[in-house]
């Protein structure tokens, strides 16, 4: 009886052991490939951004991390659709934020 009640342990506790291994591994594959993305967003950015433009992405990044994410993604959609044909410089990239700002921005208003 004794003997039944430690092997049905050990097993549970090999089962959870396999369970946590594997949530591990699921993990570690989940930022692998959020890394490869970035890297090739980052690579994409490069390539169609003037490093004066790259700055400014990076500084809005820092402050408004959602808006920048939309524009990166705006932009790789265009390029990806062939619609950017030279680099983007930093007016036309302030032209692009404030564009993507006006449509996500929302008003607060607040009454008396």
């Amino acid at each position: 009886m004794a003997e039944d009640i430690e092997e049905i342990r050990k097993k549970k506790l090999l089962e959870l052991q396999k369970r946590y291994l594997e949530q591990q591994k699921a993990q570690e594959e989940a930022i692998r490939q959020e890394m490869e993305l970035e890297a090739q967003l980052n690579a994409i950015m490069r390539h169609i951004l003037t490093p004066e433009a790259r700055e400014r992405l990076g500084r809005v990044k820092l402050v408004r991390p959602e808006l920048a994410r939309q524009v990166e993604l705006v932009l790789v959609q265009l390029y990806q659709a062939g619609q950017i044909r030279e680099p983007i410089d930093d007016a036309k990239l302030k032209k692009i934020l404030a564009q993507i700002d006006a449509r996500t921005r929302r008003d607060f208003r607040i009454k008396w």
